[in-house]
This record gives structure tokens, sequence and C-alpha cells, in this order.
């Protein structure tokens, strides 16, 4: 069954417009009488029935709560140093599928892009869009939020993150790997940072050592941007989230 996100709570009549109506009514070539899950802006999920559908407009009537829930129990934020071409678009299409709960794209001393406040804007439009295909297609219950692109210090000044464990990895000399910090206590939420094409800074390990991040290693191999990203956070999931099984 197909999967669908709606901007409101689940209720009793339901609609669906913009890009998503299209792809029911035109590639889809649902009908009414045909159903689809619904998850709603709360977070519910719910079968709901077809009762109209246009290239514009997709009305559906409710049949059934559904407990929908395939979230990890560890909600993990990704701080991704600006990486170029495509590899934005991979990292965040398949960091979405590995569970991430929020991504923030990080302006670093070391980034090889330099956007404008326009191009930034217009890239979070469309990682956010890479985001919530990424979540219907891999059958998310929620679509992980693209913050705006933020600089390290804008972060850390960032209430809404004080009290999410924060992991920095970095390809200098660690005390710690990051199967050590992770087997030291099981936490509700963590943050990983990942260095863009040119790593973090010197200046920029300091930075996130004097705010609490512990600094660790995934080994002796430089990993490229989006292999570390994509390795840790398999990692983290498998240890504290739900890869490993029940």
């Amino acid at each position: 069954m197909r999967r669908f996100f709606i901007n409101t709570p689940v209720s009793e009549i339901m609609a669906i417009t913009g890009d998503d109506a299209r792809h029911i009514a035109m590639v889809l070539r649902l009908t009414p009488g045909d159903r689809v899950l619904l998850t709603g802006a709360d977070g519910k999920g719910c079968i709901a029935e077809i009762t109209q559908a246009n290239a514009t407009l997709v009305q559906l009537k409710w049949l059934e709560t559904v407990e929908d829930n395939t979230e990890p129990p560890l909600a993990v934020y990704l701080v991704q140093g600006l990486a170029k071409g495509e590899k934005m678009d991979f990292i965040v299409q398949k960091a979405v599928e590995l569970g991430v709960y929020g991504i923030i794209p990080a302006a670093t001393e070391h980034c090889v892009v330099k956007y404008d406040a326009a191009k930034k804007a217009d890239r979070v439009t469309r990682w956010q869009k890479i985001a919530r295909e990424a979540a219907k297609q891999c059958g998310r219950s929620h679509i992980p939020h693209i913050y705006p692109v933020m600089a390290l210090n804008d972060i850390f000044a960032n209430s809404e993150f004080a009290s999410v464990h924060k992991i920095m990895l970095y390809e200098g000399q660690a005390a710690e790997g990051l199967k050590q910090v992770l087997a030291a206590g099981k936490k509700q939420a963590c943050m990983l940072f990942i260095g863009p094409e040119g790593g973090f800074s010197s200046g920029e390990v300091n930075l996130c050592q004097q705010h609490g991040a512990k600094i660790v290693s995934m080994g002796p191999r430089i990993m490229r941007t989006e292999t570390a990203a994509l390795a840790a956070l398999v990692s983290v999931m498998y240890e504290c989230g739900d890869l490993g099984g029940s």
C-alpha cells in the first residue's frame, strides 16, 4: 500500500494537493475506491480510501487507524559539512532511509562549496523534498527536518540541541573510537558531526570540544565525507537504534 504524508492531523475527510496529487492521479493512476496509507502531521497513521482524484486534488476518507511507528528509538541528528555536486543529495536520501531524525547542513572552514543566502534557501528546499520522497519510499512515519545551513557556533547556540549528545568524527588523533563512545551509555538523542571534503579544521575541533562534544575516530582509514556520514549513522543505528533487530 502506497504511503503519503499530509500536512494536517488525520481526520474523517482529508486532502492531498500539489506534486503528490499529480503523482497519485497521473503516475500511479489511483482512482476512487483505491486505498493508501496516510501519515498525518501529528505522526498518526491511517488507511484511507480515495473518493476523488485528479492532478490537482485528491480527496480521501478515513477508514481505520493503524499503529504505524517505523521510527528508531534514538533520535539522530546529522550535522553534515556542505559537500559539492550531488553528494549532499545522496547523503540526505540515504540518511533518511537509515533512520536519521534531522539533518543540519553546516558551513565549515574547509567547505568547497560557498552559497549565498538565496542559494542556501534553494538547496534546503531541494533537500527537504528529497527527504520527503525518501521517507515515503522507505516507509518512515516521520519526515526528517532539513534545517537551514548553519555555522557550528549557531548549532551550539541553538537551545533545541542543548541536551543532545554530540559526537564529532575526526580523521586526526582521537582518544576514543565511535564504538567505545556508543558503548559507554545509551542516549535518547545524539548528534553526529561530519566534515566536508576538506575535513574539520583544528579550530573547529577545539570549538566542539569546548561545547562538550566527543571527538572520535572510525579507524585508521580516511573516508570520503559521504562514506563517513553513512558509516557513522549505520554504526549508531546498529548499536543504539533498530538496525540490529529488536
